[in-house]
């Protein structure tokens, strides 16, 4: 909590204030962040205690300013398990953003698509998830003034959130899948037997992030939304090799519908 507070009072020095919204930009994703009229630029490694972004589509930022008519504080960039941070560090701005006031989170990842039904350059809802990650952000003594040991799980993404979301997908001609995400630990890409084997377990959508950020936000009782941008097809039996640049380009691309519904969201909520 020390450590926490530290971080969050550094951020208040540094003019963040009446932000209720919080974003966390996901690999290839940052584009989002162009759009918000931006009022404080901070470095992840100005800021105390905060980890620094290893990957270099993660630019490594939090943006606070004006999206949509409302205040906003996103993280353009993430941490990773596979960075080698672990559950704790990688939801720490979680944590920071609720002692800043954040009410809701809005987060983003690019995934790769188990269900065959679902096309790359497409974009799904989460709407529940399966934690294939090998380290959990509460474990250890529980931060009993954020939330309570045990957190119920039972709905870990916000209904109403994602019904907007449905809404405003069908108002703007926007497909929008919806279905269950798996994170693993990577960096590697899963083999064609771990595709088959995710496919059998139930997930429509597969990555390395989000759920540990999730977990933490409803520890909090603070309501989430994800969406996966869908960059690349993971059919075992037409398995082919994919590139990080290829899927940073797919990101890409999908972002504007992803921008479109999560500004549409914004001015919702």
């Amino acid at each position: 909590m020390k450590n926490i507070r530290a971080a969050a009072d550094y951020i208040k020095s540094r003019g963040v204030e009446d932000a209720k919204i919080g974003i966390v930009l996901g690999t290839g994703l940052g584009n989002l962040a162009l759009q918000i009229d931006a009022e404080e630029v901070i470095d992840y490694s100005d800021i105390p205690n905060f980890p620094v972004s290893t990957v270099e589509s993660h630019s490594g930022k939090l943006i606070y300013g004006n999206l949509n008519g409302k205040k906003v504080l996103a993280m353009q960039g993430r941490f990773h398990y596979y960075e080698g941070y672990s559950g704790q560090e990688i939801t720490f701005p979680i944590r920071v953003m609720k002692l800043l006031g954040i009410e809701k989170l809005l987060i983003s990842n690019a995934a790769g698509t188990v269900n065959p039904n679902f096309k790359k350059g497409e974009l799904m809802l989460i709407d529940d998830h399966i934690n294939m990650l090998p380290d959990n952000p509460l474990r250890g003594k529980n931060l009993d003034e954020l939330g309570p040991r045990f957190p119920d799980m039972s709905q870990p993404y916000n209904k109403e959130m994602n019904n907007m979301l449905h809404e405003i997908a069908k108002e703007k001609g926007i497909t929008l899948h919806e279905g269950v995400y798996t994170p693993v630990a990577g960096p590697n890409l899963e083999t064609r037997a771990e595709y088959r084997y995710l496919r059998t377990i139930g997930t429509d959508a597969v990555g390395m992030s989000t759920v540990p950020e999730v977990i933490v936000a409803n520890h909090m009782s603070m309501p989430c939304v994800a969406i996966s941008v869908l960059t690349d097809e993971c059919d075992p039996d037409n398995l082919q090799p994919v590139s990080i640049a290829e899927i940073l380009e797919i990101a890409g691309r999908a972002e504007k519908d992803l921008t479109k519904l999560y500004m549409g969201l914004i001015g919702r909520i």
